[in-house]
């Protein structure tokens, strides 16, 4: 089994709704397995420190995931228009892996939640592309054979798949929003099967 890394950080729980159902998209793709991992909250308090393993969700991401998976789905929150700090903080620490050209090559997608339908998810996907781009990553959107991107009025966009939680964060994932999450995550693990073939 070839697996996909789906690296996201979440808060409330919306964009780990998302990360699970762009992992079933990728499981569809017959050899590909999603590996979930997430990032530990990060703190102005210097002492402050994680348990090695969370309470719920995901593992902790290593680095190694990034060297093992054939592609990857990154997902945060949205953060006046950016990815949120602590998903931010883990790739500045990845400095090794641009160096040795460890994502290089390989297939990338992004996602993410928002609080309105204007809340920036448009930005966080395209300012979440930026690592990736400078990780030499192949990226991929939404195409818009997808039905739910012209039929969606909540999220979705060709940029990645999104979720607007609305003001209370409680809104649920709708039947658009999940098509288009799970359509993304096959387009990602039909390419990173096609890519990762010998020549």
């Amino acid at each position: 089994m070839a697996d996909l890394l789906v690296l996201y950080y979440s808060r409330h729980g919306a964009t780990r709704q998302l990360a699970q159902l762009v992992a079933r998209g990728i499981e569809s793709v017959p050899g590909c397995q999603a590996r979930l991992r997430t990032v530990p909250a990060v703190s102005t308090v210097c002492e402050a420190t994680a348990p090695a393993i969370p309470d719920d969700g995901a593992p902790y991401v290593e680095l190694a995931d990034l060297k093992d998976c054939i592609g990857l789905a990154l997902g945060s929150p949205t953060r006046f228009g950016n990815m949120a700090a602590p998903l931010k903080y883990f790739l500045d620490g990845t400095s090794n892996d641009w160096l040795a050209g460890t994502l290089a090559g390989k297939p990338a997608a992004v996602f993410t939640s928002t609080s309105s339908p204007h809340g920036g998810n448009e930005a966080t996907l395209l300012t979440m592309m930026l690592p990736l781009l400078h990780h030499g990553m192949t990226l991929l959107g939404i195409p818009y054979s997808e039905p739910g991107l012209t039929l969606t009025a909540g999220g979705g966009t060709p940029y990645g798949a999104s979720h607007v939680a609305g003001h209370d964060g409680r809104r649920p994932v709708d039947e658009h929003e999940k098509a288009l999450a799970i359509a993304l995550g096959k387009r990602l693990a039909e390419a990173a099967v096609k890519l990762a073939r010998p020549l």
